[in-house]
């Protein structure tokens, strides 16, 4: 399991201080999806993501027609403690297209982009969701598959005026990523058909998008997910609020994001163990080896699990 670094501006701020000053080398090979960079063909489109998640969605779109590097890459990377280096430096400078999700949760991007990236060849996901924005606004928008859909569209007609030959394409591969999204979505809409109403647990609120369309209700006391997305301590009222949750037979599951696992979370995962509740892991980035579309069917199968169980 992987730890959290803490995920205050201040330490964002700090961490951007440390931009390598160095020469800028070649980026290396990259894993699937098109997650990393490689060295790009001629002619191809150079689209730069804030996280492999958006990556891997600009590579199912654009196919073998764009070179893809995402900032954070590495399954456990925190884009909230992200320390910029000389390739991705790089691959700002040479992008024809930006990626970010926009929202506060990669304001790096920004900051990377400032002067090498016009505003007008980035995709801003926040945006384009058309969610309302304001306090309690949850950014984890790649648990949004509407969203996803609609960054897919976008994404083909973006390519498509940067390589005309190939829109044809590139709608396609959106229409057929979009076709799988939706086969997600009936499935969800069959769980909230049986269990809508339900009350799950979430130790931070990553998944929630997902499990709202499933019909599922948060149960989890909001002073917990806040102290364990904002890496502060959980106070011990609410920390036995929580870890009582388990124990009272009134959760399906408990949502656990292992990429800010700590004590807290700990304690709370073993209080469901205890009372037999089942666990259901997610995290903010793409596992090894795999592409979005397959992250998310696990995803739901494992919610599918859970309830079904």
């Amino acid at each position: 399991m992987l730890h959290r670094m803490n995920r205050t501006r201040s330490t964002l701020l700090a961490s951007l201080a440390l931009v390598v000053a160095g020469s800028l080398a070649a980026c290396s090979g990259g894993a699937a999806g098109g997650a990393s960079s490689s060295p790009a063909a001629e002619g191809t489109i150079e689209v730069v993501a804030s996280t492999d998640v958006y990556g891997s969605i600009a590579a199912a779109i654009g196919g073998d027609k764009v070179n893809v590097h995402s900032i954070i890459s590495k399954p456990g990377q925190d884009p909230h403690s992200y320390e910029a280096t000389a390739q991705d430096k790089l691959a700002v400078s040479k992008a024809d297209l930006g990626i970010e999700n926009g929202g506060g949760y990669d304001d790096f991007f920004d900051k990377l982009a400032a002067g090498q990236l016009d505003a007008a060849k980035t995709v801003n996901v926040v945006e384009l969701s058309g969610l309302e924005v304001g306090e309690g606004f949850n950014e984890h928008l790649w648990y949004n598959l509407p969203t996803m859909g609609a960054l897919a569209d976008d994404l083909a007609t973006r390519f498509g005026a940067l390589d005309g030959a190939n829109a044809a394409a590139f709608t396609a591969n959106a229409t057929e990523f979009k076709s799988t999204l939706a086969g997600l979505e009936t499935r969800l809409a069959a769980l909230k058909t049986a269990d809508g109403g339900a009350s799950v647990a979430v130790t931070e609120p990553v998944p929630l998008y997902l499990l709202e369309a499933a019909g599922l209700s948060n149960a989890m006391p909001a002073d917990f997910s806040q102290a364990i997305e904002e890496g502060t301590d959980v106070p011990a009222a609410v920390l036995k609020a929580a870890t009582d949750l388990m124990g009272a037979g009134s959760v399906k599951f408990l949502a656990y994001n292992t990429q800010t696992e700590g004590p807290a979370t700990i304690l709370v995962k073993k209080a469901a163990e205890a009372a037999k509740v089942p666990v259901v892991d997610f995290s903010e980035t793409l596992p090894a080896g795999q592409q979005y579309t397959g992250w998310m069917d696990a995803n739901v199968a494992a919610i599918e699990s859970a309830l079904n169980g």
